[in-house]
């Protein structure tokens, strides 16, 4: 099951209904590059049937109130990953799991039951406060993935950078309203422009909403800084206060190409971001996921593990001269 609809088997008041939309309506950039993306089209088309079914989505709807029933699930995650760790030696306070942002979960599922979109994102939001709620009390950090905030802009050809940051500072209330109460520190926030290998000339800019993003109640936030659309960023830090008690966490390892990064580079990447905000204050990260049947491109397990070896080879190369300074 994919990471955007894992949420169907663990929220109450949803139904199937023939309500649910077909096609994603074209992005900026598959109307800049038409023949490109009719091309990867007909790729798709041609996998086979067990792999581009991991592209489809529930045809559920919202039919009456959301309330959360995944509590079996979330704890068999958390069981997981403890024993995951222990078998490492890792403490569980030194990991994540994620969950998706209550504005990532309502696109999935149309709204048939509440009178307007606010009620039902903030009835999301209460139901998902206690997945949120449960991965803490374990003793884990929450990453909430939100990669809408930075890809509305791009899935959203009629509106313009003003419209997107007014949809992406409500987005903000909402995640926020989900995260009451849970301590800061341990939550990590995630966005990402989604696994999208193409052009991708027409991604929402860093400098366009981060503001925007820092108000969101977290300890650390995540964003991609590896992949060559995005890598220039890292100056855009020299300009934003960072707030004392936060910490960056920027991708160093790309997921859009198959190229495995140098190591020199995973350090120059990450002594870059310490140049700015301080050595302390930089953990390093991969952009995304490696594999994700929400687009139906994965990395290779090889390439993946290959990338993660770099990250940390690049890691503790950064360390050791920042350190010794």
């Amino acid at each position: 099951m994919s990471f955007t609809t894992y949420t169907a088997s663990r929220l109450g008041g949803l139904e199937r209904s023939a309500s649910q939309s077909g096609e994603r309506a074209p992005t900026r950039d598959a109307l800049q590059f038409p023949a490109v993306y009719e091309e990867m089209r007909v790729m798709y088309a041609a996998r086979p049937s067990n792999v581009r079914k991991q592209r489809s989505r529930p045809s559920l709807a919202c039919t009456g109130p959301i309330t959360y029933t995944g509590q079996a699930r979330v704890q068999a995650d958390i069981d997981n990953l403890k024993r995951a760790m222990q078998t490492i030696g890792a403490s569980d306070g030194e990991g994540f799991l994620t969950a998706l942002s209550p504005t990532n979960v309502a696109p999935h599922y149309p709204n048939l039951y509440y009178r307007t979109e606010e009620e039902y994102l903030v009835a999301i939001a209460d139901a998902m406060h206690e997945e949120y709620t449960a991965i803490v009390e374990a003793g884990f950090i929450l990453q909430i993935d939100d990669p809408r905030l930075a890809t509305y802009y791009d899935r959203s050809p009629g509106l313009n950078i003003e419209d997107c940051r007014k949809f992406i500072a409500s987005s903000v209330e909402v995640v926020n309203h989900a995260l009451r109460g849970i301590p800061e520190d341990r939550v990590r926030f995630h966005t990402c422009y989604s696994t999208n290998v193409a052009p991708r000339v027409n991604d929402l800019e860093l400098k366009h909403f981060i503001d925007l993003m820092l108000g969101i109640r977290a300890g650390g936030y995540s964003f991609e800084a590896a992949n060559p659309r995005h890598e220039h960023e890292w100056q855009v830090w020299e300009d934003v206060r960072l707030p004392q008690d936060k910490v960056l966490i920027p991708g160093v390892v790309s997921h859009c190409i198959t190229l495995v990064e140098h190591p020199e580079l995973v350090a120059q990447r990450i002594e870059r971001f310490a140049s700015v905000v301080g050595r302390e204050r930089v953990l390093a990260s991969n952009d995304c996921g490696f594999a994700t049947s929400a687009a139906g491109d994965e990395v290779h397990p090889d390439v993946a593990w290959a990338k993660t070896r770099a990250l940390c080879d690049g890691a503790r190369l950064a360390s050791q001269r920042l350190w010794a300074r």
